[in-house]
């Protein structure tokens, strides 16, 4: 198997892409379409287990085809496009791109074969035009926005990334301690009347948990993408890499025991919100401890589709996403300080007048 695999179009030679749109494979020049099973042939021998390990001391880097590979400096690697002869210079996780020279799309095949295949992929369904207007929405009706981003902010880069996910099953136990009141109020001709009664609350019960998403890429921030969810898995698909064509796409370099502390966190968080809502008829509940017990039923590695986008405004920088399956964005707007200070004003003169208003039918 070659080091790059690319997509060429069979009626004219063109470069062959994924369109979100129709979800095929459609050549830009002689708008020919084709359905992305027809090039799964091109992945035969991803399954075998993989030679390349790791990349040699003498810089001839691959076992296999070292004649189009090579190790750059400080780590990068260095391929050589199958199309114009050029040089790809990749960081060690990076699985597709495109030829900086031809433009071609380009599929790393090494970085997904083995035990790097992933299992599954969900397609993108939304293109960059889809992109750039979620994010003029998002900034859209924004009254704290400063007035001049809108008109004076830079879209450095917007780019397709399909980012590596973990996908966990587990089943979990749990038992939770709450702190609970029950509050009543009456009055008599002379005082006003509060009762306090404080009890501790006790549950249990046991929960399945499926397909828990966590980033496999050390370049995502981990709340950038858990702020995208969710996605909807029962739109994913076997791995293919044609489904890689002109996108970008990482392979991970977290592995699935790296995230097992967050996992762990996320089951406790949802194990605490079951349990607290089977609790009904007090004024308050609180959590006071809760213990888990939870076994690992299964993991599977996933690509998911996400638009990223760096935008600078007045010298700083933003980063921004959207998810590229339901459109959901997500990012740290700028804040106009004389507005924000303006509108928490506001707010405490609001409460400033309610209270007055109180006091004086108190007393």
């Amino acid at each position: 198997m070659a080091s790059l695999q690319e997509y060429k179009c069979p009626a004219c030679g063109g470069k062959l892409e994924f369109n979100s749109d129709i979800q095929k494979m459609k050549c830009p020049f002689c708008e020919c379409e084709f359905e992305v099973e027809e090039l799964k042939d091109l992945d035969e021998g991803l399954d075998e287990e993989n030679a390349e390990g790791a990349l040699k001391e003498d810089k001839i880097v691959w076992e296999e085809g070292s004649k189009d590979v090579f190790l750059a400096e400080d780590g990068m690697l260095s391929y050589v496009c199958n199309s114009c002869g050029g040089n790809v210079v990749a960081d060690a996780t990076l699985g597709a791109t495109k030829c900086p020279y031809c433009d071609n799309p380009i599929v790393m095949m090494g970085q997904f074969k083995g035990d790097k295949k992933p299992d599954l992929i969900i397609p993108f369904k939304l293109n960059k035009e889809m992109a750039k207007e979620g994010f003029r929405k998002y900034f859209t009706g924004k009254k704290l926005l400063p007035k001049t981003f809108k008109s004076e902010h830079v879209i450095d880069e917007i780019k397709g990334i399909y980012v590596p996910f973990w996908l966990y099953d587990a089943s979990t136990s749990a038992e939770a301690k709450f702190k609970t009141t029950k509050v009543r109020t009456w009055s008599d001709s002379t005082y006003n009347y509060t009762e306090t009664k404080i009890y501790e609350v006790l549950r249990g019960g046991d929960m399945s948990f499926a397909n828990i998403p966590e980033d496999g890429s050390s370049k995502m921030p981990d709340d950038l993408m858990e702020s995208l969810e969710p996605y909807d898995l029962s739109q994913a698909v076997d791995f293919q890499t044609a489904y890689m064509a002109g996108f970008l796409a990482d392979k991970y370099d977290v592995t699935s025991d790296d995230n097992i502390a967050r996992v762990n966190e996320r089951l406790k968080n949802s194990m605490a919100d079951k349990l607290r809502s089977e609790i009904s008829g007090y004024t308050s509940v609180t959590l006071e401890n809760i213990s888990l017990q939870t076994n690992s039923t299964g993991i599977k590695y996933a690509l998911y589709p996400v638009w990223y986008m760096g935008v600078t405004w007045h010298g700083n920088r933003y980063a921004f996403a959207m998810n590229g399956q339901t459109g959901k964005f997500v990012g740290n707007l700028p804040v106009n300080n004389v507005a924000r200070a303006g509108w928490i004003a506001g707010i405490g003169a609001v409460v400033t007048c309610i209270a007055y208003t109180l006091l004086r039918f108190m007393f």
